[in-house]
């Protein structure tokens, strides 16, 4: 039995005793009544060749065959081919309530034909009726709204405004951190590919990222999730050990790091490039604490986590029962639409004011305040942030059952996927995952699905040199090693999964330091049989690369 077990090692084979090792079909995509237009235009190696002899040289498209988009209609991308995908990455998490959304249209096309642009020398309606409406969705005292067009820009402003308030330089975000990329924003950007070896980010400073996965400390209670890591700990319900260890972190940042008065600190609620990271509990409202202390400004960059993609509340920081100084926003402001926001308090805005004759061409534009307001419109109308804890908790659940399956799958989380905990903040936002729903009208029956949001991740783990022993208890031991040991899986093989799941009619994100993270992100308009083929589609994905590595 020993020298099969070895020899099953050597094999390279990792699969648990219970799994399913063919697959004699694809899985079965869910109906959709709408047929897209016949494409009529570039052939695909024309575009091909326009594309190598006029566009930048870093290659951020997808798969070996980047696929050439034609059409989109709610959760789903068609391409020139006709053939049809459900799009559970909405455009890097940015089409928040669906590709083309119905109501979404026909407020732009209207206003197309009424007034385009004007700039902010003039005043129109548009611009002042979506600054109520958004105002309206954000706690006092913030009330003070910079219309802007990305998320790098809105977080260029929001280092402006911590800067000229505080009258101080530094600013600390975390490792991992992603807040854009420009030339300002890259000092605040803590991800490997996007550094440069030029010096630049004066006064910007990183400190560790609190991940409870992939850092020092922290285990199964010390995030916000029915979904908890692997790794044990002993912590109370009401008090977090690994948080007072990241926060001594912290501490160390402040004490070692920085000028003894600083500008700010920047966080993602949950942080998204870096692979989905959910802090321990009480992490933030305590080092929002210290920052104050130093003379900074918080700043919650919402670019990824606010308009309801959480599903326990509308934006990412209340989630953490915290109140920032200044909120960035942008991706599902606009639906896909560019545009962004950076909101802050009277007295921060006019530190700005006393400094800078703030100006911007196209930000506030009729066009993007009309969609903007149609976009809000849709995301109370159709409930989408009461349908995230029903299928946000469904499909979480689902995916987590895939880490008992497959020792590859190392830790299935989503955003703050609430306890009562963050009931404290005093709104009446229902728990739930970082995913939405979206229900409308279009002459037929009324849909209602679920937005995953900005995330909904696997790290993988490298397992490839290991096998599980056909003993029950020395498969269990293997497995809970393998899987503690955090270590990701190659990126070809990564990529290779990715393809798969595309082959099957399936678009997911990458993302981790490593690329070793599915980040799964639909718009808010998707429904419990379009998360039941998705949870499928990975699963006969990892099935294939487990044949592959048996061979």
């Amino acid at each position: 039995m020993r020298l099969s077990w070895i020899r099953s090692l050597r094999l390279g084979t990792f699969w648990t005793s219970g799994t399913k090792l063919s697959i004699h079909t694809n899985p079965r995509m869910p109906p959709c009544d709408f047929t897209p237009e016949k494409y009529k235009s570039l052939a695909y190696n024309r575009v091909v060749e326009i594309h190598n002899e006029h566009f930048s040289p870093v290659t951020t498209a997808y798969f070996q065959k980047p696929l050439l988009i034609h059409q989109g209609h709610m959760e789903w991308l068609f391409d020139v081919e006709g053939n049809r995908y459900l799009d559970f990455f909405s455009g890097i998490v940015t089409v928040s309530v669906g590709h083309c959304h119905p109501k979404v249209n026909a407020v732009a096309q209207k206003q197309l034909g009424r007034l385009w642009h004007t700039s902010a020398i003039f005043y129109h309606p548009p611009i002042h009726e979506y600054t109520e409406k958004l105002s309206a969705l954000l706690p006092e005292p913030l009330k003070v709204i910079f219309l802007a067009n990305s998320g790098s820009e809105a977080n260029d402003l929001a280092m402006l405004m911590a800067r000229a308030h505080s009258n101080n330089l530094d600013i600390i975000s975390f490792r991992g951190a992603y807040h854009g990329c420009s030339p300002y924003t890259l000092g605040l950007t803590n991800v490997g590919p996007f550094k440069m070896e030029l010096p630049g980010g004066t006064g910007c400073q990183a400190t560790m990222c609190p991940d409870i996965f992939r850092g020092p400390w922290g285990g199964s209670h010390c995030r916000d999730s029915p979904v908890q890591t692997i790794r044990k700990c002993s912590c109370a319900p009401d008090c977090c050990q690994a948080k007072d260890m990241y926060i001594e972190q912290f501490k160390e940042t402040l004490n070692t790091t920085v000028a003894k008065s600083i500008a700010g600190f920047f966080a993602e609620p949950i942080q998204g490039v870096n692979g989905v990271v959910q802090y321990p509990k009480g992490f933030l409202k305590e080092a929002f604490q210290l920052v104050r202390e130093r003379g900074g400004v918080c700043i919650a960059d919402e670019v990824q986590t606010g308009f309801g993609r959480l599903g326990s509340h509308f934006w990412g920081f209340q989630s953490h029962d915290v109140l920032p100084d200044i909120v960035t926003m942008a991706k599902g402001i606009g639906n896909g639409f560019p545009m962004a926001a950076v909101v802050t308090t009277p007295e921060i805005a006019k530190s700005l004011a006393k400094r800078l004759l703030h100006f911007n061409t196209f930000g506030g534009n009729p066009l993007a305040c009309a969609i903007g307001s149609a976009v809000l419109e849709v995301i109370k109308e159709d409930g989408l942030q009461e349908n995230s804890q029903e299928v946000g908790n469904y499909m979480l659940l689902k995916f987590a059952k895939l880490r008992e399956e497959f020792e590859i799958v190392g830790d299935p989380k989503t955003g703050f996927h609430v306890n009562q905990m963050h009931n404290r903040t005093g709104n009446n936002y229902r728990l739930g995952s970082r995913c939405s729903s979206s229900a409308w009208e279009t002459g037929r029956r009324r849909r209602r699905g679920i937005d995953l949001n900005c995330f909904f991740v696997f790290f993988l783990c490298l397992l490839g040199n290991y096998a599980s022993h056909s003993n029950a208890k020395c498969n269990v031991f293997l497995q809970m090693c393998l899987q503690m040991s955090r270590q990701p899986l190659p990126r070809e093989e990564v990529n290779q999964i990715h393809e798969d799941c595309k082959d099957m009619g399936l678009l997911i994100g990458k993302g981790g330091i490593f690329s070793q993270t599915f980040r799964i992100a639909p718009s808010m308009c998707i429904t419990k049989p379009d998360a039941d083929f998705a949870v499928e589609v990975f699963r006969c994905a990892l099935i294939q690369h487990t044949e592959r590595r048996a061979k």
